[in-house]
C-alpha cells in the first residue's frame, strides 16, 4: 500500500516519513531534490505546480500527503496555493487516493485563535489567511461532491529540531544560542500553543491510516499546556543554561522593521495570532486516539538532546 509524501522535504515530511514506516514500508517521497529518510523509501522529483508532474507523483498511491511548505511570502502564496491544491485534488480525483491536507491555521483570525477547535469558522483576517481559506473551502468542497476521500489536518505553530523550520526556534533558540537576547512578538504574557513536529507527524500518519478518520477536519496531537511566550523563553533558558533573557518586538516596530527586512514584512499581518492568546485545542484526536501529546520542557530536552548530538557528530 503506497503512501506519498508531497513535500517530503520539510520538518513535517521529515517526521512523517518516520512515522508512516509504522504502517507500510512502500513509501513515496515527493520534492524538487527528495532524500531517503528510510532505507526502502522511493524517491521522485517532481514539480508540483505542474499538473502532469503531480499525476506522475500521485499515480499509485493509496494515500496522499501534502505537507508543502512554500516560502512565507503573501504573493507566492497567491499565486501557487490554489494552482497546487487544484492540481492535487484532480490528481487524487483521477486515481482514486485518499488525501491527507497538512494545514496550519492561518484560516482561522481575529479572537477565534483564543481557542481554535475544528468548530472554529473559517474567518480569516490576514492576506495568508485568505489564500489559506480558498485552498481549504476547495478541498470542503471536493468532500462535499464526493470527488475524494481527505482529511485537513490542522496544526498550530510548531517546532522541533528543524531550527529553520520554526518561528520559535529562530526567534528564541538560536539567539540564546549566540547569547543574545530572544525575541518575542507583541504579547509575551499571552498564551500561544505550539506543535511538537514528531507528535503532529504521528497524528497525521494515525489520521491518514485511519478510515473512519476521513471527510473531517482534526486538529493534530498538540500539549494542553497554556504557556505564554514569556514562559516558552524561559523553558528553552533552562534547559539551555542559560540566562533568560529576551526582548518584545511591537507591532509597530514589526511594521517598521518590516520596510527593510522581508521576513518581518511578511510576519506583521499575523500580529493578531501573537497579541492575545492563541490556544489550539486537539482534545477530539487526543480523545478518539488516547493520544497524549508530548509536554513541553520533554519535548524541549528532546530536542537539545538531537541539537547536542548532531553538533557532536559534526
Amino acid at each position: 500500500m503506497k503512501q506519498t509524501i508531497l513535500g517530503a522535504g520539510g520538518a513535517i515530511g521529515i517526521e512523517l516519513a518516520k512515522a508512516l514506516v509504522t504502517y507500510t514500508s512502500d513509501i513515496r517521497l515527493v520534492a524538487r531534490n527528495p532524500k531517503k529518510i528510510n532505507i526502502t523509501d522511493e524517491l521522485l522529483s517532481a514539480n508540483l505546480l505542474n499538473k502532469e508532474e503531480v499525476m506522475r507523483a500521485v499515480n499509485g498511491s493509496s494515500v496522499v500527503y501534502v505537507v508543502i511548505g512554500l516560502a512565507y511570502n503573501t504573493k507566492i502564496w497567491q499565486q501557487q496555493w490554489p494552482v497546487l491544491v487544484k492540481n492535487i485534488v484532480d490528481a487524487c480525483t483521477e486515481y482514486g487516493c485518499k488525501l491527507v491536507f497538512f494545514d496550519n491555521v492561518y484560516a482561522i483570525g481575529g479572537d477565534q485563535v483564543k481557542h481554535i477547535t475544528e468548530l472554529s469558522p473559517i474567518s480569516p483576517t490576514s492576506k495568508k489567511g485568505t489564500v489559506r481559506a480558498i485552498v481549504d473551502e476547495y478541498i470542503l468542497t471536493a468532500i462535499a461532491s464526493k470527488k475524494i476521500d481527505a482529511i485537513i489536518a490542522r496544526a498550530p505553530d510548531f517546532y522541533g529540531s528543524a531550527i529553520d523550520k520554526s518561528m520559535l526556534m529562530t526567534m528564541v533558540y538560536n539567539p540564546l544560542k549566540k547569547g543574545k537576547k530572544a525575541q518575542w512578538i507583541c504579547n509575551p504574557k499571552a498564551i500561544h500553543s505550539m506543535g511538537y513536529t514528531p507528535d503532529l507527524a504521528k497524528g497525521t500518519a494515525i489520521l491518514g491510516n485511519t478510515p473512519s478518520a476521513y471527510n473531517q477536519i482534526w486538529n493534530l496531537p498538540t500539549s494542553t499546556e497554556k504557556i505564554t511566550g514569556e514562559e516558552w523563553i524561559q523553558l528553552f533558558a533552562e534547559a539551555m543554561q542559560v540566562k533568560n533573557r529576551y526582548q518584545v518586538l511591537p507591532k509597530w516596530g514589526i511594521q517598521s522593521l518590516g520596510l527593510f527586512i522581508p521576513i518581518l514584512k511578511e510576519l506583521s499581518e499575523m500580529c493578531y495570532q501573537y497579541d492575545r492568546n492563541y490556544y489550539f485545542d486537539s482534545t477530539k484526536f487526543n480523545n478518539q486516539f488516547n493520544f497524549t501529546p508530548t509536554v513541553a520542557n520533554e519535548a524541549i530536552q528532546q530536542i537539545m538532546a538531537i541539537l547536542n548530538n548532531t553538533k557532536t557528530a559534526v
